[in-house]
């Protein structure tokens, strides 16, 4: 029983938690992709769409992979304990595809900008 609960609360919340930060990046990439790609609107759009669906695949695969456990859940506090350690990764994992994505984002705008002032 606790197994299969477990199991739907780490699906639910993963799934909540990536398509949230999917959208929020999507709405808010849009400025700095634009700024990168110099206001190039179709491209950027283009370039946005592409890194969210790279987004959803890799968050998709590692909730799928790390869906199967062989630790015993016995009790409620078991199935707690397990399931925020699963969700604390995706987490983790959503926070460092921001980071670098935000990372070779500036790196594309400075390399804009240093084109254009030389």
């Amino acid at each position: 029983m606790f197994v299969a609960v477990g199991y739907l609360g780490y699906l639910t919340i993963s799934i909540a938690l990536t398509v949230w930060v999917a959208r929020t990046l999507f709405r808010s990439g849009r400025v700095f992709l634009l700024d990168a790609f110099r206001g190039n609107a179709p491209l950027a759009d283009s370039v946005n769409q592409l890194l969210v669906v790279g987004f959803y695949l890799i968050n998709a695969g590692y909730i799928a992979l790390a869906l199967k456990t062989a630790a015993p859940m016995i009790d409620f506090r078991q199935m707690i304990e397990l399931e925020s350690g699963k969700i604390g990764v995706v987490l983790l994992i959503l926070g460092a595809m921001h980071f670098f994505n935000m990372f070779v984002l500036a790196k594309m705008r400075r390399r804009t900008i240093e084109a254009h002032a030389g």
